[in-house]
């Protein structure tokens, strides 16, 4: 019993300490995907913006731009929801983790 009054204090700290030191990797490993999706959205729109610019239309698919423009996505991580309704006209862009 002796040994509880001497380290107990210090184990209830290093303990307490742990658990936010683990909070917080947590914390900014999903601010960290939180921002990567973020960027893989802009970079999707600005590439269709790209295209609209230079050509005068916008895309018919996510296909063209990876194939015309050389857009990467990282399709194991992200689902791209790309729906267009006229040439001339934004299309609806969403990305979603999967």
């Amino acid at each position: 019993m002796n040994w509880v009054r001497t380290y107990g204090a210090s184990f209830i700290l290093f303990a307490a300490v742990l658990l936010m030191m683990l909070y917080g990797f947590q914390s900014a490993a999903q601010s960290s995907a939180a921002e990567h999706m973020r960027m893989t959205e802009d970079s999707l729109r600005r590439t269709v913006v790209s295209c609209y610019a230079l050509e005068g239309r916008y895309p018919p698919d996510i296909d063209y731009l990876q194939r015309e423009y050389g857009l990467q996505i990282n399709e194991e991580k992200y689902i791209v929801h790309y729906e267009i309704f006229a040439e001339n006209i934004m299309p609806e862009i969403t990305v979603l983790e999967r």
